[in-house]
């Protein structure tokens, strides 16, 4: 587990969204998902997952795709992603986020990813537009 403060300035912390779509051929949004991971390579971009969006998209890739898929998906994300935990602090303002956005569908998932990316001032890789709703940073 890489502690999420050493990462670099450059790095984005991965939503579900793209990450579920670069696995699935059949997603609408899996061209744009691969792009996406070859200009993050090109520009030596670290991905960094946390892990309740690495239990989302992995439950995702269990139900859509299947348990053999699911295996191989996670192996690639083990080796080619940086995992990291959200703190005690980042869950509990995490837990409000929902509250304070109620007239939009924001997920205790989406609301995580959102704290991180604020405490430690790095963009969402997204597909996501409640990350705009919120006013966290969004990579494009």
């Amino acid at each position: 587990m890489t502690d999420i403060s050493l990462i670099g300035r450059s790095a984005v912390l991965a939503d579900t969204g793209p990450l579920y779509a670069a696995t699935d051929r059949k997603d609408q949004y899996h061209a744009r998902a691969r792009r996406d991971m070859e200009r993050l390579a090109r520009e030596r971009r670290p991905v960094v997952v946390p892990y309740p969006i690495l239990w989302e998209s992995h439950g995702l890739v269990v139900r859509r795709l299947g348990v053999a898929r699911a295996v191989s998906w996670l192996k690639e994300v083990q080796g080619n992603a940086l995992l990291v935990a959200p703190t005690n602090d980042d869950y509990a303002i995490a837990l409000r986020r929902p509250l304070r956005y109620r007239e939009h569908p924001i997920s205790l998932f989406d609301a995580i990813l959102a704290v991180m990316s604020d405490r430690v001032a790095r963009p969402v890789w997204t597909l996501d537009h409640h990350f705009d709703v919120m006013g966290s940073a969004v990579w494009r």
